[in-house]
């Protein structure tokens, strides 16, 4: 029953990161919103739009791309919400005039006409259907228009996404309702969107009060996308005098440039952090299984990187199976792919143990050509059955989008469920291995095989459980590696490598090792690529490891007792 206990943690633990990852909205999510805004600001069949309103809709009905233009500009000044529907239908191409210049609106979802003005239906028979056109002019002062009507919307997803296209494209008659919609906002992202848009609007003001004001928000917020025209204020013209005439508002100019850099670079840091720890991340879960195999079984085993491939496929096997029979449940089948995983690459290693390797103890020569050739069948397995292009795993909506560190440092889902599970993974191999009687005789055995058999311990069927289940904590890296790298015959090639140099500089045989070597190699990769590039940093990084392993053999933890003198 423990056992069982032991196998569904990982599952269960999938399944809370992803409950924790899923605040960021799906595209289905936010098509649906957009959908519903629009029926509520759509007029129903008795209601209509004011007259100035409905003035300016009739302007659509022109095949003058200056015609529409105007039109969309004149909704901007009315600012009326009620103008909101012909602008999404613009858009999205769903909108249209008849014969009789009556403006039409498609509804998304049905196909239905109505009319733009009356909101009541209209049938197809007989209309003679033309579009307004839709040219890059247009959709460029369409945008802000929308994101102008959008931003007192009900919805928080669509006041943050108005709000971000007007903190690019603002328009200088938006800014009383700017000012309007940033007193009565109270999520903390749109505010600060507002801010950006009304700031860059207040920047062309003639009073160099206001223009004061605008550069120290700017400043405040530390708006990288501001820090151009920032700098605009801080040149001069071809005589030398500066373009800005206020002194005070040159210096703001300065201050606020001086934060953003220092922002920035900020960011910068924290993001090559987050992204080392993901990468260290990866070569953890990829190393972890190594770290039973070879770290405390002593075995030299080159098909590690193929128990990874088979996490993997068993991953993409799980995903069609969902997709086939349990479509309802599809976003789930990443949770059933863990233990699923485990248990397949856990018997594909019993297997390998019973078959080849338990003959082959103490000699690793030989156990390095055997698994050797065993990977290679493997590998050319997989290729007869998959095939040798990359399979498609499509990934739970739950574990897509990005997550939002921080201003300037963002981290997919994918990415960041990562790290959770190799955290959890670690969890897990230290409860195996301190807190579980095949822990305890794993530990014995590897220590001193001759005392743990005289106290009645079968060292045979422990070796074959240790393979096992190092098997399958490569699996669990499979699992994980299915997400965010090709599926392919080939996978477990790119890893086998780090694999080891994660396990032999943590220290053979201390797991805690192995996650400061992986986490450590994972930042120093990132920190170092930017300024020698991919490749010689791949260069230095394998030179410092063979320079540190001269210097301390053991690794940075060096195993204690009777293992270590082996």
């Amino acid at each position: 029953m423990s056992n069982l206990r032991w196998l569904l943690m990982p599952a269960l633990c999938l399944a809370l990161a992803g409950s924790l990852l899923a605040d960021e909205p799906t595209a289905e999510e936010r098509a649906e919103a957009l959908a519903d805004a629009e029926q509520e600001a759509a007029p129903g069949p008795t209601d209509g739009l004011a007259d100035d309103t409905a003035e300016v809709v009739r302007q659509f009905a022109s095949s003058r791309w200056q015609d529409v233009r105007d039109a969309i500009n004149a909704l901007a000044e009315l600012g009326d919400a009620d103008g909101l529907p012909v602008l999404l239908a613009l858009q999205d191409r769903r909108l249209y005039y008849d014969q009789d210049e009556r403006v039409l609106i498609e509804d998304p979802l049905d196909g239905e006409l109505r009319d733009a003005i009356s909101g009541a239906s209209v049938s197809r028979d007989g209309l003679e259907l033309s579009e307004p056109p839709l040219t890059n002019p247009i959709r460029r002062s369409l945008r802000p228009v929308i994101g102008q009507l959008q931003i007192f919307s009900d919805d928080v997803n669509l006041r943050r996404a108005a709000a971000e296209e007007l903190a690019d494209r603002p328009q200088a008659a938006m800014l009383p309702q700017l000012q309007e919609a940033l007193e009565q906002e109270t999520n903390a992202e749109v505010q600060r969107l507002l801010r950006i848009a009304v700031a860059r609007l207040q920047l062309d003001a003639d009073d160099p009060e206001v223009r004061l004001d605008a550069v120290q928000t700017i400043g405040e917020i530390r708006s990288s996308r501001l820090k151009g025209t920032l700098q605009n204020f801080l040149r001069t013209d071809d005589d030398g005098e500066p373009l800005e005439s206020s002194a005070e508002v040159r210096q703001a100019a300065q201050d606020a440039i001086t934060a953003i850099e220092r922002r920035e670079q900020m960011a910068r840091f924290f993001s090559d952090l987050v992204y080392g720890l993901s990468m260290g991340s990866v070569l953890l879960l990829a190393a972890m299984g190594l770290a039973i195999i070879f770290g405390l079984m002593r075995v030299i085993n080159m098909a590690h990187g193929e128990l990874l491939m088979i996490g993997a496929y068993t991953t993409f096997l799980v995903q069609n199976l969902f997709a086939l029979h349990m479509p309802q449940f599809f976003n789930f089948y990443l949770v059933a792919a863990v233990p699923a995983a485990f248990l397949v690459t856990g018997a594909v290693g019993i297997l390998m143990e019973r078959g080849v390797i338990r003959f082959l103890y103490h000699r690793p020569l030989e156990t390095l050509l055997a698994t050797w050739g065993i990977s290679l069948l493997l590998i050319q397995s997989m290729r007869s059955i998959f095939g040798a292009q990359n399979v498609r795993i499509v990934s739970p909506e739950w574990f897509s989008g990005s997550v939002q560190l921080m201003q300037g440092v963002s981290l997919s889902t994918s990415r960041l469920g990562v790290i959770l599970f190799a955290f959890f993974v670690v969890a897990l191999v230290w409860l195996l291995m301190t807190r579980t009687r095949l822990g305890l005789e794993v530990r014995a055995v590897m220590q001193n095989r001759q005392m743990a058999a005289a106290m009645g311990i079968s060292a045979n069927r422990v070796d074959m459980w240790t393979f096992g289940a190092g098997a399958g904590v490569a699996g669990l890296g499979g699992v994980a590696l299915s997400q965010i790298v090709n599926v392919g015959p080939e996978l477990g090639q790119a890893y086998i490598v780090d694999s080891f140099m994660v396990v032999v500089l943590g220290g053979v045989g201390n797991i805690f090792g192995s996650v400061f070597s992986a986490l450590g190699l994972g930042v120093f990769s990132k920190f170092l690529e930017p300024v020698t590039g991919a490749v010689l940093a791949k260069i230095f990084l394998f030179a410092a490891i063979i320079v540190f392993i001269q210097w301390r053999p053991q690794g940075i933890f060096a195993l204690k007792g009777r293992s270590a003198e082996d």
